[in-house]
């Protein structure tokens, strides 16, 4: 997916973030709307940015097993305010996001 179909699609479903899977299903990360937001307005930009290509460092994944105290304390270290929870086989089952 285009940043410029991603942010309508983030408009219309009223969220700040989305999970991004590959053509498997498989979960490869999560984007932010301030990050894909910059990334359209910056001057390096073109229309060939996928979502796939500006993931950085969005690879943390919490498993259905992980307790809430250690999904916490991972996005407090990494400084995440949402974790994608995958099962077992990588597939996205939903997000853990920090109250404000």
């Amino acid at each position: 997916m285009s940043v410029e179909v991603a942010l309508p699609v983030m408009a219309a479903a009223g969220t700040g973030r989305l999970v991004v899977c590959d053509q498997d299903g498989q979960c490869t990360g999560l984007v932010t709307h301030a990050e894909l937001t910059t990334i359209r307005d910056s001057s390096a930009y073109t229309d060939r940015f996928r979502l796939r290509d500006l993931l950085g460092d969005h690879g943390s994944f919490a498993s259905p097993v992980t307790t809430m105290a250690d999904a916490e304390a991972a996005m407090r270290a990494r400084r995440l305010g949402a974790l994608p929870v995958v099962d077992e086989q990588g597939s996205a089952l939903g997000v853990l996001a920090l109250s404000r």
